[in-house]
């Protein structure tokens, strides 16, 4: 029997490696696999329009004139466990920071010491933004279905197919080397660790509480869709894997798109699915941001009342939507809500933000190992009509 190394193993070994090199590498090697990441990282922010708008537009167009029912369901669906997230993780929060928090101060990591850069860089810049592809596929996918039309839907299918090649061909072989990348520099760099030794009981819980958020997610898929909800998370564990490397729900769409098809979700439902909610979507980073929100507060002595939370949770579900594909964009796009609601200062903010990349993985995990839930989920509500 042939032993074949699949990409869940490529991707545990890249992160084993990126810790293990960061403690002895010179800095020429360092550097070296920063001018990778650099390039690679250039590479999906110009692709990953492209391929909302590759997949989704068609996906839309296959449906039918279904499609606007579909996008409804995804989006409601989508709203609602990103709600459920924020205000169950508030509450807990409530419960368990205080104790968990005592003594603690907020004390922003040591900058100390230029961090290493890339050699050289290529500016790649997108042809148009995620929100832009987003509208532009909706736009073109719904046209597409309602005119029937031929030759654009051949068009865009043809899009499609390279949109495909190029994933299986150039981002799924690269994956791993741009993920042994990001964690040599994690390593190396060290700025996670300070922010890691106040946080690591907030993380423990934040850890905690996306499990118990996934298997709720997957719950709910199971008995829509009448299939073990364990068996499925197994499946979906890829994409948690590789998006722990990433850190970018947009830059994980190939292998959770794969790995959606494999719990048996149909290709026209998960090829519309899984590029929306990589985008809509966002339970993990919801809970990250709260729970962030929530300690940092608490450890500045501001007292927020139950009240202001819940119009920051409300309004946080509609503003991650704008935020960009890309590792911290979460938080980038909350920072205003920080400010104007929660009354963050600069210092607040910079340690808001610094707590929140360095877990920023598991929250981008919880958010795509979630999308395949929504897509079992749409795909059995289509099943039934």
């Amino acid at each position: 029997m042939k032993f074949r190394f699949g990409l869940l193993p490529r991707v545990v070994l890249a992160i084993g490696l990126g810790v293990g090199c960061g403690f002895f590498f010179p800095e020429w090697a360092t550097r070296i696999a920063l001018t990778f990441n650099d390039i690679f990282g250039q590479f999906l922010s110009f692709v990953i329009p492209l391929l909302i708008l590759g997949l989704v537009a068609p996906g839309i167009a296959d449906l039918g004139k279904n499609a606007g029912w579909l996008l409804a369901v995804t989006a409601a669906l989508a709203y609602v466990f990103t709600l459920f997230s924020g205000f169950g993780t508030y509450l807990v929060g409530r419960a368990v920071f205080p104790a968990l928090l005592d003594g603690s101060q907020a004390v922003l990591p040591d900058d100390a010491g230029a961090a290493l850069t890339p050699y050289f860089t290529v500016q790649m810049p997108p042809l148009f933004g995620v929100m832009s592809a987003l509208v532009l596929a909706f736009v073109l996918g719904l046209g597409m279905a309602y005119t029937h039309s031929v030759k654009l839907k051949g068009v865009m299918d043809e899009f499609k197919g390279i949109i495909e090649r190029v994933i299986g061909s150039v981002i799924i072989p690269l994956l791993p080397f741009y993920i042994f990348g990001i964690f040599l520099s994690m390593t190396r760099s060290g700025k996670v660790a300070g922010v890691l030794g106040v946080f690591v009981k907030l993380i423990a819980v934040i850890f905690c509480m996306t499990v118990v958020l996934l298997f709720v997610q997957f719950s709910v898929a199971g008995l829509a869709a009448r299939k073990n909800p364990l068996r499925m998370l197994r499946t979906m564990l890829a994409a948690y894997v590789t998006a722990l490397g990433t850190q970018s729900s947009a830059a994980t769409i190939p292998v959770t798109l794969a790995q959606t098809l494999k719990l048996g979700v149909r290709p026209e439902i998960a090829s519309f699915v899984v590029p929306l909610c990589a985008t809509i979507h966002l339970s993990g980073s919801m809970m990250k941001i709260v729970a962030c929100a929530l300690a940092v507060s608490m450890i500045a002595g501001l007292e927020l009342p139950a009240g202001t939370f819940v119009g920051f949770i409300l309004l946080l579900a509609v503003t991650m939507i704008a935020a960009p594909g890309v590792p911290g964009g979460a938080i980038m796009a909350a920072l205003g809500l920080l400010e104007s609601m929660l009354g963050f200062d600069e210092t607040l903010a910079g340690l808001m933000i610094a707590t929140y990349i360095a877990m920023d993985s598991f929250g981008t995990a919880t958010n795509v190992t979630g999308d395949g839930a929504v897509a079992v989920i749409v795909d059995a509500i289509d099943r039934r009509r």
